[in-house]
Formats: C-alpha cells, structure tokens, sequence
C-alpha cells in the first residue's frame, strides 16, 4: 500500500513538472530578456508614470532654412546666421535618407523642439522632438526624408518650432477627454448590469433545481434555462463587443449590448445559485399549508435570495467597469477607446492618463462594492 501511494505521488509529481516543462516552452518564457530590453521600455513607462493631466498655454516660435533634398535640386542658403535665434546643420543639403546634425542656437530655453519639414506645397511633416538646454541649444541627427524638394520654385524648407509654456496651470484637454470617456465606461456599465439584471433576475428562478425540477417538465425546463447561461458564459465580452460592432457599427451602443448579453449568463448563473442555496424550511412550511408555487417564491424565497441579488449586482458593475475598459480595445467606446486612440498615436502621456483614471476608478468601485456587500451580509 505505501509503495502504490509512492508510485502515484511520484507520477503525479512527474506530470505536474512536465506540465510546467511544456508551458515554459510554449509560452517562449526568456526572462533574461525581460531585464536585458528594460531601456526600451524607458520611455514608455516614464510616459505612464508622467500623465498628462494640467498644462499652460504655449507660444510657438519658428526658425527655418532651406535644405534642398537631394543636393542640386534647389539653391542652398548663401550664408547662415551667427547671431540670435538660428539653425545650423552639418551639411546645407542632403540625399535622401542622408543623416546629418543638426544645431539650434539662442532658442527659447527649456522648451520643447519639434524639427518637421515644411514641403514646397506647404504640408508639413514632423520629424522629431527634443528639449532646449538652460542656453536655448540643442542638438540632433536628423535623417533627409525622400521629399519633393520644389514645386514652382518654391524650395523645402526644415523648421524648428520652440513651444514655451506660459500662463497659468490648467486641466489639459487630454484630462478633460479622460474623464468625459471615463462617465461614459461607467454608466455604460451601470446601465448594461441594470438591464441584465431585470432580464436574468426572474430567468434564474426556472435554472434553480430546487424550484423548477420537478416532473419532466420542470427539469426539461431547468436544464434549457441552465444550458443557456452556461453557453452565453463561454463568449468572451470581447466577441460580442466585435459582433455588435460589426452588426451596429462601433461605438458605446454595441459596447453595452455586448456588457449586456454576458452579464444576464453570469447573473443567472449566479442567482440560480443562491436560489439553490436558500433555507428550505420557509418553503415547504408555505408549501404545506397549500400556498401556489408563485406566492411561495414570493414570500419564501425572494427574502431570502434579495441580499445575495444586490450584493451580486454591485460586484458585477465593478467588474463591467473593467471590462468595458477592455471593450473599447474594439471600438465599444468609452475609455477603452480612448486609451486604444492615445497608444496607437504614440501619445504615452495621453495613454498614462487615461490608465491612472482606469486605476482611480476600478480601486473606488472596489472599495465602494465591497463595503455595500458587507453591509448587506
């Protein structure tokens, strides 16, 4: 008996490492490289941790010259400035994707630089940013775009704009944005679990065995009604969210409906339950003085059942607050989308924004829900 036990715990032990073994393998785990790529990610988390939430009014002061691509195309600057606010690349023109430096001098100190060009037509096409030193200097290896150097004699030009904060602190519009998307995401969420609610309260009655299966009817009735939470559960809200948006276009609308349709499974699942779990002795004591079957749900199970309701209400709407975060990913609005727009724009201090507000808020709902759900237990 002892060495069939060892022989199972060692075979057991054996299946759990080479479990282990093959999830290692096919997840391509290179830990190594998680701290040997940390500069890469410099940037992005210093974005994340610097969000852009106040901001001033910025003047914009431009400095430019002409810088033919490629060389011969249009006629170089006869000379460079030496004095005042001035650009001076290492080369006066370039082949196309030549690098080169470029210097700014006497620019507006500790303020922002952005080096475009400017095209014969007048588009402009941003090429860097960079920051001015106490001096107003900068310096930079700029790479020649393949552009058109001329259109009716007019040359291309690189521009350097210097924006300098002045003024007073105010909330940027990216705040402003964030918080606007952020009501949305909530009451997205409020509404979807008001609305699966009212749907999968009365539908959890008939998927509680201790109701509804009795007789051939009832538990054909019981397994219908059970089978369909459990086959609404197995769709991830982010399927539905897609399917909405495809069928309705993408917005907030498809985003609830999508909230909607996987909250009335998971409530009914978890009404059903607590249907399931409640003190019998109220409803036979109902059942045997000859009450109906609907005045005894209505007087020996609702009581019971309506603390576990609300305090499965309340979680859920914390929970559809974060996974209408996920659902705007695919276009079901609110700040999901936003925070989608800001990473596939590049603009990490928009995307810190909306990820602190995604923070703030889930932490207060969880707070919030679990202190309603103390209360009522």
């Amino acid at each position: 008996m002892p060495t069939a036990r060892i022989l199972r715990n060692t075979l057991i032990t054996a299946l759990v490492i080479a479990a282990f073994a093959v999830s290692y393998r096919v997840t391509e785990a290179d830990f190594p490289r998680l701290f040997l790529d940390l500069p890469k990610g410099k940037e992005l988390l210093t974005a994340f941790l610097t969000p852009d939430v106040f901001t001033r009014e910025v003047e914009t002061r431009t400095v430019s010259l002409v810088f033919p691509i490629p060389c011969g195309s249009a006629p170089t600057e006869e000379s460079l400035p030496s004095e005042g606010p001035r650009l001076v690349p290492s080369v006066l023109c370039a082949e196309p994707l030549e690098k080169f430096t470029l210097e700014g001098y006497d620019l507006q100190p500790n303020s922002e630089v952005v080096i475009r060009w400017r095209l014969p037509d007048g588009r402009t096409m941003t090429a860097i940013r960079t920051q001015t030193d106490a001096n107003g200097y900068f310096t930079y290896e700029v790479q020649a775009r393949p552009i058109q150097s001329t259109v009716d004699g007019v040359a291309s030009r690189l521009e350097v704009d210097t924006l300098t904060p002045v003024g007073e602190l105010k909330p940027s519009q990216a705040l402003k944005d964030v918080l606007d998307n952020m009501f949305v995401t909530i009451f997205m969420a409020l509404l979807s679990t008001t609305l699966a609610t009212v749907i999968a309260a009365p539908l959890s009655f008939f998927a509680a065995s201790n109701i509804t299966r009795k007789g051939c009817l009832g538990t054909t009735v019981y397994y219908l009604f059970r089978s369909f939470f459990n086959l609404m559960r197995s769709y991830d809200p982010l399927v539905m969210a897609t399917v909405f948006g495809f069928w309705l276009s993408f917005g907030p609308f498809p985003g609830f409906l999508a909230l909607t349709v996987v909250t009335i499974a998971s409530l009914g699942k978890l009404f059903s339950e607590a249907v399931e779990n409640i003190d019998p002795g109220p409803v036979e004591a109902l059942q045997a003085t000859g009450a109906p079957p609907l005045h005894t749900v209505r007087y020996g199970v609702v009581p019971q059942v309506v603390p576990d309701f609300i305090s499965y209400i309340i979680y859920h709407w914390d929970i559809n607050v974060r996974i209408s975060t996920i659902i705007g990913f695919v276009g079901g609005g609110g700040i999901g989308y936003y925070l989608n727009l800001s990473i596939n724009d590049f603009k990490w201090h928009q995307a810190g924004t909306a990820i602190w507000a995604i923070v703030i808020v889930v932490w207060a709902m969880d707070f919030l829900s679990s202190d309603i759900r103390k209360r009522l237990t």
